[in-house]
């Protein structure tokens, strides 16, 4: 027997499939499911301070569970391996990622399957679990207070210094973000960082010529 006859016969053997037993693959689903599930209660409970969306949370769930399938079935044969690489790779998502903890949910989910579907579920295990860790234990640490922005409305420019004067009485840190002037009036924005909100929104309108104060809270990124 030549090179070339060895050559074509493992060549061809690599075509032919592996049976994967049935009691293999109902153990890796159940697997992948009770994982999916616990990330499906993971982003519910992370979530509860910011925007939650249902469908994308149902979406992350299956995912899990599609990828172990699309994983079992690459193991069971080359050419079914090779079709679905070509097919996956024509395909494009066009869903925004409206929060970055929602790309980390669901890189989450294909890896669980990923892992699932190759048969190590201790990793899936350990992995989940040091996620888990990560994410609540971070979530505690604190973060600086977002400063407050104060909008003023003044019918005389020269009100200025009076408006500053009265700022520096309550917050040691302030800055100017904008600054208004059409004709003689004056519009002002000021981010600020006090404990006497109401304190200092009263004095600000208790200066002459002052028509109206607004002092705004937001709960974007915090600058340090």
């Amino acid at each position: 027997m030549s090179f070339n006859d060895i050559f074509k016969k493992s060549f061809i053997e690599g075509f032919t499939g592996t049976d994967i037993s049935t009691s293999k693959i109902a153990a890796t689903m159940l697997v992948t499911c009770i994982l999916a599930l616990y990330i499906f209660a993971m982003y519910r409970l992370v979530t509860r301070k910011t925007f939650y969306s249902k469908t994308f949370n149902i979406a992350i769930t299956i995912i899990s569970i599609i990828t172990s399938g699309i994983i079992l079935a690459m193991q069971s044969n080359l050419v079914i391996s090779l079709g679905m690489v070509g097919a996956l790779s024509i395909v494009r998502f066009r869903t925004a990622i409206k929060d970055p903890l929602d790309l980390i949910f669901l890189f989450w989910s294909i890896s669980i399957g990923i892992i699932c579907g190759a048969g190590m579920y201790e990793i899936a295990l350990f992995m989940s679990i040091l996620v888990t860790i990560g994410l609540l234990g971070l979530d505690l640490i604190p973060v600086a207070k977002a400063p407050m922005i104060l909008v003023v409305n003044c019918s005389d420019k020269s009100k200025e210094e009076a408006i500053i004067k009265t700022v520096k009485q309550y917050s040691k840190v302030f800055k100017i973000k904008s600054r208004n002037i059409s004709n003689n009036h004056l519009d002002m924005v000021i981010e600020v960082r006090t404990k006497k909100e109401s304190m200092l929104a009263n004095d600000i309108s208790n200066i002459e010529k002052i028509e109206t104060v607004s002092l705004l809270s937001h709960d974007g990124e915090v600058t340090f």
